[in-house]
């Protein structure tokens, strides 16, 4: 692997770690900042919302900026908003501190995909950006569970340090390793990508996006607090078990594609039910530790495995704005994370903190019922494209 892909990855493994690891250390940060596990949930919604509004605005800002000063500018804001998050001295600063650094993630991100498919070898370009990408999946398999435990340990504080720290590094590594790339000049019209949006297909699979992971991304914010207060782990087990769910999704995200390349809506209603039945499964078995073990695991695999899908089915559905559609397919999810961490709040506010379950599995089921009206139109689209088909070769 190249140092240029490296060192991007690192970049990658760095923010997101620092946008994954608050599920970790979130009752810590409640309890220092005298804040609600709700209040502190919604630093979640915070970050989410920062890379809706920035990723689109900011991207669409910088478009002509040469790209390698662009992500080195991008680089210290992730620096300085992670610094601020790790001295905040109340929660309204550390608020803001989360969408400052979120306002800039997701433009970090399409200009290092940019930075490296435009610098890989010919025929190289699709693989080379799964690997950028997998810095991301280690974010979560290491990165929010190292997180943990440097938050446990050495207080919540720590934990942003460490990932200023590590972005810091990735700056360093930036500056001699990855090329320049010059910005885009196409002039490519943005009115015309936009017009994607009429169809019912592309705004069905956004829908779909958005809707069908709120349920886990629900779970997964109060994920601390699930596996402490309610289900009796200690405080030092939560770095486990959020490696334990890590690995999980990394199997769910491979098993998840295979299903999807050979029955794209059939995988994506098929595993969506399996998720519901286990988000059940865990509000049942709440109170054991073993079993809450194993489907910590199960619940990251089945999460995981619907993603794959879900992109594959907004660029099928987009093909004349890939580009876009990949953009719009993120912040789906991100608006998903938003309303899981402000939706989740109020369970916990209301039926109380068990009941996040049983929440997350009805969020999903409503994903289970757009997924098969979409797989539905699609059934009665082929049967009518069929029909004209005999018709044409019908004998007048």
């Amino acid at each position: 692997m190249s140092l240029k892909l490296l060192t991007l990855m690192l970049c990658v493994f760095g923010i997101t770690t620092g946008e994954f690891v608050i599920a970790g250390i979130l009752p810590d940060v409640a309890g220092d900042l005298d804040v609600s596990i709700p209040a502190a949930g919604l630093l979640v919604t915070a970050y989410a919302i920062g890379m809706i509004i920035g990723g689109p605005v900011l991207t669409a800002l910088t478009a002509r900026y040469p790209r390698k000063p662009l992500i080195v500018g991008l680089l210290v804001i992730v620096v300085v908003g992670n610094l601020a998050s790790a001295f905040a001295p109340v929660y309204s600063v550390l608020f803001v501190a989360r969408i400052v650094t979120a306002l800039v993630t997701a433009t970090f991100f399409a200009n290092a995909i940019v930075i490296a498919a435009s610098t890989a070898p010919e025929g190289k370009q699709a693989s080379t950006v799964s690997k950028l990408v997998f810095g991301m999946n280690l974010s979560m398999m290491l990165g929010a569970p190292l997180g943990t435990f440097i938050g446990n340990h050495f207080g919540w504080r720590a934990t942003f340090g460490t990932v200023a720290a590590v972005c810091v590094l990735g700056l360093l590594m930036v500056l001699p390793f990855v090329p320049d790339v010059a910005a885009s000049t196409s002039g490519s019209s943005a009115v015309t990508e936009l017009r994607v949006f009429r169809s019912r297909n592309v705004q069905l699979a956004i829908a779909v996006t958005a809707i069908a992971n709120m349920g886990l991304l629900m779970v997964f914010t109060y994920f601390a607090p699930l596996l402490t207060t309610l289900t009796g782990f200690a405080e030092g087990a939560v770095p486990l078990l959020l490696l334990a769910y890590g690995v999980g999704a990394a199997v769910g995200n491979f098993a998840g594609g295979w299903l999807s390349d050979r029955s794209p809506m059939a995988a994506q209603v098929g595993l969506l039910g399996l998720l519901t039945a286990g988000l059940l499964a865990m509000w049942a078995v709440s109170g054991s530790t073993v079993l809450t073990a194993v489907m910590v695991f199960l619940i990251g695999a089945l999460g995981f495995s619907v993603i794959p899908g879900m992109q594959a089915r907004v660029l099928s559905t987009a093909s004349s704005a890939p580009t876009l559609a990949i953009a719009v397919n993120a912040s789906g999810y991100q608006l998903a994370a938003a309303l899981a961490g402000w939706l989740g709040g109020r369970v916990v506010a209301g039926p109380g903190l068990r009941t996040v379950y049983v929440a997350a599995a009805a969020v999903t089921v409503l994903g289970i019922l757009l997924s098969y009206y979409s797989w539905h139109r699609d059934r009665a689209s082929a049967g009518s494209a069929t029909e004209e088909k005999t018709a044409e070769a019908s004998p007048a």
